[in-house]
C-alpha cells in the first residue's frame, strides 16, 4: 500500500502576517459578517460561507492549534504566505497597486480568489522553468504576468469568471427564493403532513438581481398551495406538485437529492423542507441548459483586445469560480470548454493569443483526479499563432490531454 504523503507543517506566522497585510480590523469585520450570515441557518448564508472559502479557511487555520492540515488547507496557507512574500518584494508603486487589489477583495461581493489565482498562476509557471515578473503590479501593464524562458517571452492575463454568468437560473436567486418560502412551506406541511415534490420550470431562468420576479414567484407558489392546485403554468413559469413516494431505505438527506438528481439532471436546483416525517422538495430548472463554457468564451473575447499588448504571445489564464466538482467534471467530460476556447481562437481578435488555460478551485487547492484536471489546468493552444511551436514556450502553451 502506498503511504499518504505527509504535508509540511503550517506556517501560522505567515497567516498572521497575511491578516496584518489586509488590516486586522477589516479582516475581523469581514469574518464576522460571513460568520453571522452562515450562523443564521439560511441557505444564502451557507452559500456565502462557501463562496468566501479562502477567508474562512485562513481564519480557521490561524485560530486552530493543529499544525498539520488537509491538502486544501495547506495550499491555501501556502498561497497566503506567497501573498505576504510578494508584498515585501514589490517596489513602492507595485505595493500600492497590490494593496488596492487586496482592499478590493474585502469589499461587497468580492473574494480573495483573483489574488490567489494570480499567485498560483505565477507559481505554476515558475515550476515549469519560467522567470516571472508581476508586470501588472510593478509596471502598470494591462496584463498581469510577464514570463520568460530561454529566448521567449509571453504575457499572461489572469481572469476570474463566475459560473453564475453562464447559468440562466442563478444559484444565488434560487437560494434566496428557498429561504423566503421556507417558513410558508413549514406552515403548509404542518397542515398537510405528507411528502411532496414541486417541479419548477422557468423558461427564461431567474437572475439574482430580479427581485420583483423572485417575489412574484414566491407569491405564486404560495397561492397554488393555498388553493391546493397541482398544476400552474404561464409563459414565465410551470409549477407541478406531485406526491413524493417513499422507497425502501430512502431518507430526507443527501441520498434523496442524489436519487432525484439522477432523474432531473445535474443542472437542477434543489431544496428540502421537513416537518417531522413530512417532506417538501422543490426542484427547479431553466428552460435551457447552463452555458458556463460560453460565458468563459465571452470573457475571453472581452479581455483579449484590451489586456494584451500584441507585442508578445499572450496567454489567457481563466479561473472558473462558483463551480462544484460535478459541474467541473461535466464541463471536462463534454469538452465544452475546449469547444468554446477553440471557437474563440479562430476569431481575428484572438490573433495575439497563443493559448487559453482554464482552472477551478479543484486545481488551486490540490484536489486529486478526477476532481481536478490532470496537469494543473486545461490548456488549449492556438495552432495559428507564430509562437505556438516555440519549444521554449511549450510547457505553458502545449495543449493538455
Amino acid at each position: 500500500m502506498t503511504a499518504t504523503p505527509t504535508l509540511p507543517l503550517i506556517d501560522r506566522t505567515a497567516l498572521c502576517a497575511f491578516v496584518a497585510l489586509l488590516g486586522p480590523q477589516v479582516w475581523t469585520m469581514r469574518t464576522a459578517e460571513i460568520t453571522a450570515q452562515a450562523a443564521s441557518g439560511s441557505r444564502a448564508g451557507q452559500a456565502l460561507r462557501e463562496r468566501q472559502y479562502i477567508q474562512v479557511a485562513i481564519e480557521q487555520l490561524r485560530r486552530s492549534g493543529a499544525r498539520r492540515i488537509s491538502t486544501m488547507g495547506y495550499h491555501i496557507a501556502d498561497l497566503a504566505a506567497q501573498v505576504v512574500a510578494l508584498s515585501r518584494q514589490l517596489s513602492p508603486a507595485g505595493r500600492a497597486r497590490f494593496d488596492t487589489a487586496l482592499n478590493s477583495a474585502m469589499r461587497g461581493e468580492a473574494t480573495l480568489v483573483p489574488v490567489f489565482h494570480l499567485l498560483r498562476t505565477a507559481t505554476v509557471h515558475r515550476a515549469r522553468g519560467f522567470k516571472v515578473r508581476f508586470a501588472g503590479l510593478e509596471d502598470g501593464a494591462p496584463f498581469d504576468l510577464l514570463v520568460s524562458r530561454d529566448h521567449a517571452e509571453a504575457e499572461i492575463v489572469c481572469e476570474v469568471v463566475s459560473a453564475e454568468e453562464g447559468r440562466p437560473l442563478h444559484r444565488g436567486a434560487w437560494l434566496r427564493l428557498a429561504d423566503r418560502i421556507d417558513p410558508d412551506l413549514q406552515t403548509w406541511l404542518a397542515a398537510h403532513p405528507s411528502r411532496f415534490l414541486l417541479k419548477i420550470t422557468l423558461p427564461n431562468g431567474l437572475r439574482a438581481a430580479e427581485d420583483d420576479r423572485l417575489t412574484a414567484l414566491h407569491g405564486r407558489i404560495c397561492a397554488m398551495l393555498e388553493a391546493e392546485r397541482r398544476l400552474e403554468h404561464s409563459n414565465a413559469v410551470v409549477l407541478r406538485l406531485d406526491p413524493l413516494w417513499r422507497t425502501a431505505g430512502q431518507s430526507n438527506g443527501p441520498g434523496l437529492i442524489c436519487r432525484l438528481r439522477e432523474e432531473f439532471g445535474p443542472e437542477a436546483h434543489w431544496s428540502v423542507t421537513s416537518v417531522g416525517e413530512a417532506v417538501f422538495v422543490m426542484a427547479a430548472r431553466a428552460g435551457r441548459q447552463n452555458e458556463i463554457a460560453a460565458a468563459v468564451r465571452r470573457r475571453l473575447a472581452s479581455v483579449a483586445p484590451t489586456r494584451l499588448t500584441g507585442t508578445r504571445p499572450g496567454i489567457l489564464a481563466m479561473f472558473i469560480d462558483d463551480l462544484d466538482c460535478g459541474e467541473w467534471h461535466a464541463l471536462r467530460e463534454r469538452m465544452d470548454l475546449e469547444s468554446e476556447a477553440r471557437q474563440f481562437l479562430l476569431q481575428p481578435l484572438a490573433a495575439h493569443v497563443v493559448a487559453v488555460t482554464c482552472a477551478s478551485r479543484m486545481e488551486m487547492f490540490g484536489m486529486p483526479e478526477p476532481e481536478a484536471a490532470p496537469g494543473l489546468e486545461l490548456r488549449f493552444r492556438n495552432p495559428a499563432h507564430p509562437a505556438a511551436r516555440d519549444a521554449a514556450l511549450a510547457p505553458a502553451v502545449r495543449s493538455s490531454g
